[in-house]
């Protein structure tokens, strides 16, 4: 499971530095400070900059952009303008991994204008703090603090603080928690550290939390255990599932599949248990933290109301690396097979998609939210197709299932491919490598013709065509 995260501290800080004198020698461009290359037919674009060593961010239903600055302000984002007022300003400790960490909408925040933040208060002892506020417009009603929950105190470590907190399809707030340096606090149901909690919108725990009957007080909130430093997680809108991003120590970065009651299996495991413990659930994805990565960052999957990305992104989980500077997509429909997309990112801690469709980051190194979207109209290069398999002009078995299978590239991505016989839709495709079954008739010696039309997310098509007989 687990850079360090003092590792990451030092990392963070070195990164930043190398980032300030690169700039001000004069060696990057204004436009490569803020923008990510990005596969053709995307593109990347600076929403707002001037934010002061930001950690996480929310989007508010009615667009603006809520985001976490670690000195303890919450800055909103409004039109594309960074307002000057910050939505509210708490107290924290903010050395090492401290500070402010997360911030959250409630479900019902166009009616009830509540929203949640996660940090490390500094009274009357230093502990991470889950507190509510009520917006008033774009700052928060004076004096509308409730704090939701008190977690445990803070040891002198200054690291591995979690801070991500998000709510779940059952209306519940879910809460990743750091093990505070110390390994065998994740392991331990007497406190929260190391943790995913699960509690309602006000503090109180279900009673069908996996642990409730087992720990005391508080401690009931567990819902998983086992994480180092589950520094950001996400909800698959629409189908309720849970990815866990758990930052490693020097050998692995994780995404593990949030289930209630799992253990991680941290500090016995990082990455996949080598021999398998069963008693342990491992990670469904693993890359290795090498000189050029350092920790699991953002997350967010691709379901928005509003599809402007290639078909192919439905689905995809997106994560990104601290170090690495780069976003990467996961996808559960193909053996959690990860692929590359944008380089080039000073520092990520956060990505979100928004309704419409947009892929949202928040880049510390530059201070700065951009916006990936996908340029769709600007293309009118049609795809590329062709049929492998069967071969032109080839004989099936009458009676037979014959697979029918195709090739399809685009300069902006294949959206689908429909196969049709004896020019009727058969079947579709979205998922390369592209095929579709069909029943042959069991009348003999019949010729049939064979297309397999490809769709790139533009609306450009083209079409494939051979003949076979029966036989």
């Amino acid at each position: 499971m687990k850079a360090s995260n003092s590792q990451m501290s030092g990392k963070l800080i070195s990164a930043v530095v190398l980032f300030i004198v690169t700039l001000l020698l004069g060696c990057i461009s204004v436009r490569s400070a803020y923008a990510a290359t990005v596969p053709p037919g995307f593109t990347d674009s600076l929403v707002a900059s001037g934010l002061n060593n930001p950690t996480a961010m929310a989007l508010a239903p009615d667009g603006r952009i809520f985001v976490c600055q670690q000195g303890g302000a919450v800055r909103v984002i409004k039109n594309g303008v960074l307002l000057p007022t910050p939505f509210l300003t708490v107290t924290v400790d903010s050395s090492g991994e401290r500070g402010l960490l997360g911030v959250a909408f409630d479900p019902n925040f166009v009616s009830n204008q509540l929203v949640y933040i996660y940090y490390t208060a500094t009274s009357p002892t230093l502990h991470n703090r889950i507190s509510r506020f009520t917006a008033a417009g774009d700052v928060a009603m004076a004096g509308s603090e409730t704090i939701v929950m008190d977690l445990d105190n803070l040891s002198a470590a200054t690291n591995h603080n979690g801070g991500a907190l998000h709510f779940g399809p059952d209306g519940n707030l879910y809460v990743a928690v750091g093990d505070n340096a110390s390994s065998a606090n994740a392991q331990s149901l007497a406190n929260r550290l190391g943790k995913m909690l699960r509690m309602s919108a006000s503090g109180s725990i279900p009673t069908d939390n996996p642990f409730f009957n087992t720990a005391t007080g508080d401690n009931r909130a567990i819902w998983a255990l086992g994480l180092r430093n589950p520094f950001t997680f996400s909800f698959q809108p629409g189908v309720g599932r849970m990815f866990i991003n758990d930052v490693g120590q020097s050998t692995w970065e994780e995404i593990n599949d949030g289930m209630a009651g799992a253990n991680y299996g941290w500090p016995t495991c990082e990455g996949f248990c080598n021999p398998p413990n069963a008693s342990f659930r491992d990670p469904i994805f693993a890359y290795p933290n090498d000189a050029g990565t350092c920790a699991i960052t953002g997350g967010s999957f691709y379901n928005p109301q509003v599809v402007q990305f290639p078909g192919e992104y439905v689905g995809r989980y997106f994560f990104a690396d601290f170090c690495g500077g780069w976003i990467r997509t996961l996808d559960p429909a193909a053996g959690n097979a990860a692929a590359e997309f944008a380089t080039g990112i000073s520092l990520p801690v956060d990505m979100q998609v928004s309704s419409d469709g947009f892929l949202y980051y928040l880049a510390r190194g530059s201070g700065s939210v951009n916006r990936i979207g996908f340029a769709s109209t600007a293309d009118n290069t049609p795809p590329t197709v062709s049929i492998t398999s069967p071969a032109d002009g080839s004989t099936v078995p009458r009676k037979g299932t014959v697979t029918i299978t195709a090739t399809a590239n685009d300069n902006i991505g294949v959206a689908r491919v429909e196969f049709f016989v004896k020019g009727v839709l058969h079947c579709t495709d979205v998922t390369a490598s592209y095929s579709c079954n069909w029943r042959v008739a069991s009348a003999p010696n019949k010729t049939y013709q064979l297309q397999a039309r490809a769709f790139d997310a533009a609306g450009n098509s083209a079409t494939a065509t051979i003949q076979v007989t029966s036989r």
